[in-house]
């Protein structure tokens, strides 16, 4: 079955709003066994509306529509739909109930355009939203349209507490398609790809695929399969994943779309009762900010030091001023002090720090942007630096950097020999 998404707003057209609607509308159509054909996003324009919605409902099974139902003056959808079907609006009354209690709670007047929210096309059956005060509608004219608001908490709502039972009552059992993520780091997508896991095609049967989907922070495998059941799904999966952890599995540091490097230390701190804490300068936090993404790293992680500026690094940190004038702040030396410096300070197992020149200016011959060093501590062992050469973009360096370092505390904590993309240990 062949589904279509419209997304309407001028925001998303000059990227003032970035369109995860879509992507979000994708996923979820294609897990209930939908083939999305086209997705559109298009502007806050009557005439254009109706066109592509005429055309999308002419060309696929069922059309899911998003943004233009506020209440001001460019959110026209509405209108187009109305104007579509040939009908005339008329009032929801349990939409215009909800909408009042909601502005008495908050003590805020009604408004003219708030009380328009409950007015919707003649034809419509309207999708009652909890979620916020535009109601959701579903159409069966020459196919089955949804439309929906553009606010995403409201639009994820409506598609799972309405839409998707909609969908089932029209289409049936349509089968589902489930998708499985196993993240890796430490290895390019070609050395993954050539080198560990070959050719691996005599597993793609019966609807199993896999995609490569790199990133500055690791390589993501999606593997896709589908079935009349959501196990059956899963379980034409198995062996592929069983392959794929037998050939790559020091690489793999965990699996699911939004399992993080930082979960994958933080958990094997918790197995060994150990403590973490960081130094950064050319991260500036992003490391602490990863391990307090994470609900319950205060298990693990007790803290940090943005040693930003080399006063920071002597008086906090207990970097030597000397090496500082001779070496300079990005160097072997400085990381492996840093590492140390903030163990010790904050009474941790291991000590992580980061110091480099993230770009885009700052380089010299000697140190070119994307010179980063990194130091890693543990009481009582290892004590190492390694060095790493990345790129002249700022953000794509620190992103990198994390990544680096994360990773190189995973496998020194999984007593994985092998360091990511072959780096070198060097030791004080």
């Amino acid at each position: 079955m062949k589904a279509q998404i419209i997304s309407i707003g001028n925001e998303l057209l000059i990227g003032d709003t970035v369109n995860t609607n879509a992507s979000w509308l994708g996923r979820f159509l294609t897990g209930l066994g939908f083939t999305v054909s086209q997705v559109y996003t298009i502007s806050d324009e009557l005439n254009q509306i109706k066109r592509i919605l005429k055309r999308a409902l002419e060309e696929s099974d069922v059309v899911i529509c998003t943004g233009g139902l506020g209440p001001t003056h460019d959110d026209i959808t509405k209108k187009a739909v109305a104007e579509l079907f040939g009908v005339g609006q008329k009032l929801d009354e349990q939409t215009l109930a909800y909408i009042k209690s909601l502005f008495k709670e908050r003590n805020i007047p009604l408004s003219k355009s708030n009380y328009s929210q409950a007015e919707v096309p003649e034809n419509a059956e309207v999708l009652f939203n909890k979620a916020g005060t535009a109601p959701g509608m579903w159409f069966k004219e020459n196919g089955y349209l949804a439309v929906l608001p553009g606010v995403p908490y409201e639009m994820k709502y409506l598609m799972k507490k309405r839409v998707a039972g909609k969908l089932r009552e029209a289409f049936g059992e349509i089968g589902y398609l489930h998708s499985h993520y196993i993240k890796t780091a430490g290895v390019g997508e070609s050395t993954l790809s050539d080198e560990i896991l070959g050719d691996l095609s005599e597993y793609f049967t019966n609807g199993v695929s896999m995609a490569y989907l790199p990133s500055p922070g690791g390589v993501t495998l999606r593997l896709n399969a589908s079935g009349k059941t959501e196990e059956e799904a899963r379980q034409r999966l198995k062996k592929l994943t069983s392959v794929i952890h037998q050939k790559a599995g020091d690489y793999i540091y965990g699996e699911g779309k939004d399992y993080s490097i930082s979960e994958a230390v933080g958990q094997l701190l918790i197995e060994r009762n150990w403590k973490i804490s960081v130094a950064e300068s050319c991260t500036g936090g992003l490391i602490a900010n990863t391990f307090t993404d994470v609900a319950g790293s205060s298990d693990y992680f007790d803290g940090g030091i943005i040693s930003y500026s080399n006063h920071v690094k002597v008086n906090q940190l207990g970097v030597s001023e000397s090496d500082l004038e001779s070496v300079g702040a990005v160097s072997k030396e400085v990381a492996l002090q840093m590492a140390k410096g903030v163990a010790e300070k904050l009474e941790t197992d291991i000590g992580i720090s980061t110091t480099g020149i993230a770009g885009p200016g700052g380089g010299t011959k000697e140190k070119p942007v994307g010179t980063i060093w990194m130091g890693w501590y543990q009481k009582g062992g290892e004590h190492f630096a390694i060095k790493t050469m990345f790129t002249k973009d700022r953000l794509i360096n620190k992103e990198r950097t994390k990544m680096v370092l994360l990773e190189t505390t995973r496998r020194m904590l999984k007593g994985i020999d092998t360091m990511p993309y072959d780096l070198k240990k060097q030791l004080p």
